[in-house]
């Protein structure tokens, strides 16, 4: 089977022939670890994800190298640090924001269901390399030393590399300065770009030809991928943003320093995530990361939601569209429950699968295939059910087998509905962080808030599998509706009928029914 992938250079759907099939090999860019990633960020994640795990089918698990760096040296980190440590050495607050950063996208990745990658190599590990990089760009005329206000700058020559703007299609004649593009006296050309900038005795730095510095953005991606692979690997990939300047940059400089002809050989991008019909902002109010949508929707829910779009096509992120992958996947997981964690092995063919995300990923075709083997899992029997396994492993889903995780509702014993009401929500939040951490962890996180209903009397239970259940005891529950009784009589005697109504139709909503009698007492039954 021929898996066919649109690439960026070519801007054509083209056969992906590998360097060679034994050692496929795929670079992609990672998180700048400054904050939270976002749900934008999610997408690549899962959409290589899903081409990891093909390549890995096509060519085989040994066989295939998948590379995905860490951002650990960039300004935005230091001004973070700064914002979120004061009085802390810069050095030690950086290591603080970086570590919880890139451990909470870890668990994020993890929860989304992705597999991890061979190699998630950090650009503070790599220092050296990017210095011995430069020094090689400078000596071949492709680099030089310009002083700056701020003490100066080693820049990329970009008027030394002839086509340039490949990748975008932007032409350098076409960046005129004063347009586009800065006007910066101390550069030969506007698009010029830093390669390594000195640092103040106040910045982290490292020692080098040029003085005390730190290194630019672009550079970190050469140097990571030539460590991990080589001059030239098979595919390159990030989000549609990345395409300029950092992926046309990281061509510039890897193919200038090795002199060779391209630096990946196919390059693949995703479109742009919007959020409710509008571009994702902190100013409107609509930017979400990925840790606070896992602590409402179960990771594979968000999953689902990115892989019913095509990875090339933009994406309008809805709260609906969660609530509809959410249903469907509690109707799936109601049929996979006995067979989830059966090994399905080889002889359950999913050619069909494996045919449509060979088209360059169409991931919603293959949503298509899923639901048709949803369908005959329904009424087709044991091998059907456990092809439909396969194919949801395939694709990437890993709590297929615990339907309670997707269900919406909330059990109650002994307990009226306002019980059930108060707790719908904190139920969802409890299930989704019991589908992508654990049920201690979920149970640890909401203690505060499992407290408050305790206070009234119901205690909040989750049991394996996600399902949430409110229970209080006759005792609990009586002992309620007596205070609530003793309320409304109060409010009575002050003549408060307002809230004596209130307590009534608080009482009604829990089952119970009251009758005032003559003698100026009030009694109450369970609703028949």
């Amino acid at each position: 089977m021929t898996l066919r992938i649109y690439n960026t250079l070519t801007r054509t759907k083209e056969d992906f022939k590998p360097l060679d099939p034994k050692n496929v090999r795929m670079y992609v860019c990672g998180p700048t670890v400054y904050d939270f990633a976002h749900i934008g960020n999610a997408r690549p994640v899962i959409v290589f994800d899903v081409l990891y795990r093909l390549l890995r089918h096509l060519y085989g698990v040994d066989h295939v190298k998948y590379v995905r760096n860490i951002t650990d040296v960039d300004d935005k980190i230091n001004a973070r640090a700064l914002e979120r440590f004061p009085g802390v050495p810069l050095n030690e607050a950086i290591r603080k924001v970086t570590e919880t950063t890139a451990n909470q996208f870890f668990a994020d990745a993890k929860a989304l269901g992705c597999l991890e990658p061979d190699v998630q190599p950090r650009a503070t590990e790599h220092i050296a390399g990017m210095v011995d990089m430069i020094s090689v760009l400078i000596n071949k005329g492709n680099a030089y030393v310009a002083a700056t206000n701020d003490g100066g700058e080693v820049l990329f020559d970009v008027g030394s590399m002839p086509d340039y703007g490949k990748l975008s299609g932007r032409k350098l004649e076409d960046q005129q300065a004063g347009a586009r593009v800065a006007v910066e006296a101390h550069k030969k050309n506007p698009a010029d770009f830093v390669l390594w900038k000195l640092s103040s005795a106040e910045e982290p730095g490292w020692d080098s030809p040029w003085g005390r510095g730190r290194p630019g953005w672009h550079i970190e991606c050469s140097v990571m991928s030539k460590a991990s692979f080589g001059e030239v690997f098979d595919i390159h990939g990030g989000g549609l943003d990345l395409i300029f300047p950092h992926h046309e940059n990281e061509i510039a400089q890897s193919r200038c320093a090795h002199g060779t002809k391209v630096m990946a050989n196919y390059w693949m991008h995703n479109g742009f995530l919007q959020v409710e019909g509008q571009k994702m902002s902190k100013s409107l109010g609509n930017f979400v990361t990925i840790s606070e949508l896992l602590d409402i929707w179960p990771g594979d829910v968000l999953r689902a939601v990115m892989l019913q779009t095509h990875y090339r096509v933009p994406i309008d992120w809805t709260e609906a569209k969660c609530r509809e992958a959410n249903t469907e996947l509690h109707n799936w997981a109601s049929v996979l429950e006995g067979y989830w964690s059966l090994q399905t092995g080889n002889p359950i063919e999913i050619e069909e699968l494996i045919e449509v995300l060979s088209d360059d990923l169409n991931s919603p075709e293959a949503f298509t295939v899923l639901r048709k083997y949803f369908y005959a899992a329904t009424s087709e029997g044991h091998a059907k059910t456990l092809r439909f396994t396969k194919a949801c492993r395939t694709l990437g889903f890993s709590k297929l087998g615990e339907p309670g995780l997707f269900d919406m509702g909330v059990s109650g014993s002994n307990v009226g509905q306002e019980a059930l009401h108060k707790v719908a929500e904190i139920a969802q939040g409890l299930r989704a962080t019991a589908a992508n951490v654990s049920i201690s962890s979920a149970l640890s996180r909401y203690g505060d808030v499992l407290s408050k209903f305790e206070d009234d009397g119901f205690r909040v239970k989750i049991a394996e599998g996600g399902f949430v259940k409110v229970v209080g005891s006759d005792f609990e529950h009586t002992h309620k509706v007596e205070r609530l009784v003793a309320n409304r009589l109060e409010a009575r005697a002050a003549k408060d009928w307002k809230e004596s109504d209130r307590i009534r139709d608080e009482l009604s909503a829990m089952g119970i029914t009251i009758k005032d009698n003559k003698d100026g007492t009030t009694t109450w039954e369970v609703k028949r």
